[in-house]
């Protein structure tokens, strides 16, 4: 089985919820690790070098968001998808896991059906073959697709890999229009619920990262890229 390949990081205070996703996600013959708390998480993770994290927002001494800041400052862990698990609806739990480098939520109680259907569309990120093998030059950047980063002012800038599937979406079609649905299925996939404001949030992101103008909203309908 092709998911077999794929290594999985269960965070959770909670045993028995550990237990109940890890035995789910081996039926599925994922390779499954599990963390206790935020900081017992991040040193697995670095040794480990998971392809998914599943993180719990809710725990005690280390929550969820700052688990996923301390994540996404490990070179080696800023590609590796992260879905939070949360028993919370606010929008604005929401927008701070995905300012800390989150790539989707699935609400507890979790329903098994539902996490492996969103762990399957992530995961296949790892097998797109649709992304160009060649640098994009742009004006004052140019993107690299082969390694994944962004070079500006001769340095290479590095994207959570949400944000430079996005960047790459409309990168790919200068110049043309993508409604949000566009975007949502192209990047998240039509099996992916997210947010409303998940793409605002990474526009916002990558616009302040790499400092360009290129990304302009096209209100009432989504953006694009111009060139």
């Amino acid at each position: 089985m092709e998911s077999k390949i794929f290594k999985i990081l269960v965070v959770d205070d909670e045993k028995d919820v550990r237990e109940f996703l890890g035995y789910n996600l081996r039926k599925e013959g994922y390779n499954v690790l599990t963390a206790k708390n935020g900081r017992e998480a991040v040193h697995i993770a670095f040794s480990e070098k998971p392809h998914l994290i599943i993180l719990d927002v809710m725990m005690p001494e280390m929550d969820g968001i700052e688990t996923c800041n301390e994540l996404r400052r490990i070179d080696s862990l800023k590609n590796t998808i992260i879905i939070f698990l949360t028993a919370r609806s606010e929008d604005y739990s929401q927008i701070a896991g995905f300012e800390a480098g989150g790539d989707d939520y699935v609400a507890k109680p979790v329903k098994p059906k539902v996490l492996v259907t969103r762990v399957k569309a992530l995961l296949k990120r790892y097998r797109n073959d649709d992304i160009p093998e060649s640098i994009m030059d742009f004006e004052g950047f140019s993107i690299n697709p082969e390694k994944f980063v962004v070079i500006r002012d001769s340095k290479e800038i590095t994207l959570p890999k949400k944000e430079f599937e996005l960047l790459m979406a409309l990168a790919s079609r200068p110049n043309k229009v993508f409604s949000r649905e566009e975007i949502f299925s192209k990047v998240w996939g039509s099996n992916v619920i997210v947010g409303d404001r998940t793409i605002d949030v990474h526009i916002r992101k990558i616009r302040e990262k790499l400092g360009i103008e290129s990304i302009k909203t096209v209100k009432g309908v989504g953006y694009k890229f111009e060139a």
